[in-house]
């Protein structure tokens, strides 16, 4: 009777034999060969998209951990482990510890995303800066905590959402409410307090079109984002969307509009070279122009996609053990197509579209060019190898890209004088040359 022999230890000893009968193959090019399939990830995550009700229920008889077996989950098996602890027969609760005010705020940084949401704060500012028209310190202050608060409502409902989903990752198993820290009741709680606390400081304090802003990106992230996540990879897409609100925010704050008025027309400012006429267009006029928060929502937009898509090549496997539709996951070519596509779009949304709305100076258009380049350049590279090296490269340039575009748009925005600043006025010049006039006379 013939013995049973098993598939692997064929292919083990064909694999075996050949590398016998090749002994001329040289041993650099066979050990170069082994490394880089050892290296090599595989990106096919389909095996990940399971129902997470996952655990199978555990015998209230058994007193050691043991195996239960696997049983099949939607196509899958998973081998759940048992422990008495988690059986509900002998499980001992005990009473939650109450929370210190220090304790209690920190959950509430934790579940408004602190860094997220003063990165949202700040790009809202950012639009209240380069308004031509100048906001008084009380609207100022308000649209910050304003956009602040709706930040940290979004937030918040995206958690109370997510937790099963968080729970299985490595870089979110820690949020409040994974550990247990703060009741859903009490998250909730917190989430529709700021989210009614924030437009309603924006509608009273600013102005309506900025507190409806700030309501719909709560809607946004929120609701359609969140859902999103887990259904299509148009997530990306809506939460760049969401990420191209807060600039508008800070544009309708500083007095700007989003439409041009029926009674104005919104003119283009070409270069000096191109223009036959030398008139500069007023604060007004600027403050009225569509192009200027086009500009503005096209910047945050479009640099969602290296920033986010870049993060997410490097944490797919949990983004694929959550069950969320990333691109990342599902398609890392079209997620480094989509990475690339928009940083080649950073180029005209910025360095053209803002000088022409008359928010900066055509000497902007110039000076951004450097760092749109070296952000293309790690796109195109990512692109073209598509390694976790290349994605690391891509995120680590949009965290300097962002503040740094926006600085130079707040130095070259039109009618900046910033010699002033310092002293170097044409007030400060004539002072000079009329004290240099004096003593020359006194000699």
């Amino acid at each position: 009777m013939r013995a049973a022999v098993s598939p692997f230890a064929t292919y083990g000893c064909r694999n075996g034999a050949t590398g016998i009968r090749n002994p001329r193959t040289p041993l650099a090019i066979r050990l170069a060969s082994s490394s880089s399939l050892a290296d090599r990830k595989a990106t096919a995550f389909s095996a990940f998209f399971f129902d997470n009700q996952r655990w199978l229920p555990a015998p209230s008889n058994a007193s050691s951990p043991k195996r239960v077996a696997a049983q099949p989950t939607r196509g899958h098996y998973i081998d759940a482990v048992y422990s008495p602890a988690l059986d509900t027969s002998v499980r001992s609760f005990r009473q939650a510890e109450v929370l210190s005010p220090r304790q209690l705020a920190k959950v509430y940084m934790q579940l408004a995303k602190s860094n997220l949401t003063v990165l949202v704060a700040l790009t809202a500012m950012s639009g209240v800066a380069l308004s031509p028209l100048t906001p008084t310190v009380p609207v100022l202050l308000s649209t910050a905590l304003g956009t602040a608060l709706c930040s940290a409502s979004a937030n918040a409902f995206n958690q109370i959402q997510e937790v099963p989903y968080d729970a299985q990752m490595a870089r979110t198993r820690n949020r409040p409410l994974v550990r247990r820290a703060i009741s859903p009741l009490h998250a909730t709680g917190f989430a529709v307090a700021t989210g009614l606390a924030g437009p309603a400081l924006l509608w009273t304090c600013v102005n309506p079109t900025t507190a409806l802003l700030g309501a719909a990106n709560i809607a946004l992230y929120g609701g359609a984002y969140t859902y999103l996540k887990r259904r299509s990879t148009l997530n990306t897409w809506v939460g760049s969307v969401v990420g191209g609100i807060p600039p508008l925010m800070g544009w309708t704050a500083g007095g700007g509009s989003l439409l041009p008025s029926s009674t104005q027309s919104f003119d283009l400012v070409l270069p000096s070279f191109m223009s036959t006429l030398s008139s500069i267009p007023t604060d007004v006029a600027i403050a009225d122009n569509p192009l200027a928060p086009l500009a503005l929502f096209l910047l945050l937009y479009c640099w969602q996609f290296p920033h986010f898509n870049g993060l997410s090549h490097l944490v797919r496997e949990s983004y694929a053990q959550a069950g969320y539709r990333m691109l990342g996951v599902l398609d890392p070519h079209k997620n480094a197509t989509v990475v690339l596509r928009h940083a080649l779009l950073l180029v005209p949304a910025t360095s053209i579209l803002m000088p022409l709305s008359g928010l900066t100076t055509w000497a902007f258009a110039l000076t951004s060019l450097v760092p749109h380049a070296i952000c293309i350049d790690a796109a195109y590279k990512f692109w073209k190898h598509g390694g976790e090296k290349q994605a690391r490269k891509v995120f680590q340039h949009s965290l300097w890209y962002l503040p740094v575009l926006l600085g130079l748009m707040m130095f070259h925005k039109r009618g900046m004088d910033w010699s002033s600043w310092f002293g170097f006025g044409s007030d400060s010049v004539v002072e000079l040359g009329a004290e240099s006039a004096s003593q020359e006379d006194e000699l």
